[in-house]
């Protein structure tokens, strides 16, 4: 799915706060509601929508046709050559 732009249940703005709390829990290790603390995000309505999103779009992306061609050729430069000889 994509970002919900906005809290489904009070109806503030929670779609610019997604990238930057994947950043907080990957590159400074920190916990799902210490990350969403320091983003200024208190009401558990709202932290329910960034928690809860599963960022599907990154992983349909690897099945278009310029994913599928990537990926051969990521396939391909991993393969010792003569391999397939």
């Amino acid at each position: 799915m994509i970002i919900p732009i906005r809290c489904f249940s009070c109806g503030k703005v929670t779609g610019d706060l997604w990238e930057k709390f994947v950043k907080l829990i990957e590159e400074e290790g920190l916990n799902d509601g210490d990350a969403l603390d320091q983003l200024g995000c208190k009401r558990y309505c709202c932290r329910r929508m960034v928690m809860t999103h599963v960022d599907l779009i990154e992983k349909l992306l690897k099945y278009t046709p310029d994913g599928r061609n990537q990926k051969k050729l990521e396939m391909q430069m991993r393969e010792p050559k003569g391999a397939h000889e």
